[in-house]
């Protein structure tokens, strides 16, 4: 390839470009390793070769060694074990789009970045054709699951706490009403899904009871952390996770399934504490009035 004398600017873009590049071919190559759908593992692998000759073609113009950023790799893999290929492939996709329309803005200089460009772009749509993750296809699932669990023990909870005013006594109610509801709620959604000739109703029933027992601990655990007369911290700490769970839930969503965040977040938290709130008032008028003292 032609040698040539580079703006800064170029050259400060193509550098990047170069390490993203290599970063992005460890990535997929680890994706593609470990997907087993041969559609998806052959998508992945196709990419991690283009991501790979990209950062050829860069060092040829930079003319140096840019090693990739290895913590940006390794956490990647991380989540794509933790959050699923699906989570992280749009969080790449971002990724791609801002890297095209920097090519843009050199493609006069360098015009090498025109393919580059086109080929990014090309990724982005073999992205969006082989997402078709198992766990996404329960994700209305997983939202019954954890929706129900943080109605039903954020209100219980909170019920119980003032009237109880003891964090193991709240959690041993706690932990009996979620282990219970759980089963419940799995065999339920089992039967409406067999009643829909749904033939995974019990994957189905599987994901939402997960979901729901997740929760469950989560709301519990304050209340075997703090000791038996700090309610009220163990009730703060409890609806702080709330927020938390339907913060990381409704993140994950939006990103994985291109849905709106912050409308979806609002209505699922204003929900679950408005509940909790009206609960914790219930528990108050009834350890008044039935003259309950522990």
């Amino acid at each position: 390839m032609k040698e040539r004398e580079l703006s800064q600017k170029a050259l400060d873009i193509l550098l990047k470009s170069q390490r993203d590049e290599e970063t992005d071919c460890l990535i997929y190559d680890f994706m593609s390793k470990k997907e087993k759908d041969p559609k998806n593992k052959k998508i992945l692998a196709k990419m991690a070769a283009d991501e790979r000759d990209h950062a050829k073609m860069w060092k040829s113009l930079t003319k140096k060694e840019v090693n990739p950023n290895l913590k940006l790799v390794y956490w990647y893999k991380f989540l794509t074990i933790i959050m699923g290929f699906t989570f992280v492939l749009k969080l790449i996709q971002s990724g791609e789009t801002t890297a095209s329309s920097k090519y843009a803005d050199i493609i006069d200089e360098v015009p090498e970045a025109k393919k580059a460009s086109e080929d990014e772009l090309r990724h982005e749509y073999e992205l969006i054709e082989m997402l078709d993750e198992e766990r996404l296809q329960y994700v209305g699932a997983m939202v019954l699951g954890l929706n129900d669990a943080l109605v039903e023990l954020t209100g219980t909870i909170a019920g119980l706490s003032f009237a109880l005013m003891n964090t193991r006594i709240v959690a041993l109610t706690g932990i009996i009403t979620g282990i219970s509801a759980t089963l419940s709620m799995a065999a339920s959604n089992y039967l409406a899904e067999r009643a829909e000739n749904n033939p995974n109703a019990m994957k189905s029933s599987v994901y939402t009871g997960v979901a729901y027992l997740i929760t469950v601990a989560l709301l519990v655990l304050p209340y075997l952390i703090f000791p038996e007369d700090m309610w009220l911290g163990a009730l703060v700490t409890m609806l702080i996770t709330v927020i938390f769970i339907i913060l990381f839930f409704n993140y994950y969503i939006s990103v994985a399934k291109d849905l709106p965040f912050m409308k979806r977040f609002l209505e699922m938290a204003g929900i679950s504490l408005s509940v909790a709130a009206i609960s914790f008032v219930i528990g108050i008028l009834v350890k008044k009035f039935l003259g309950i003292d522990l």
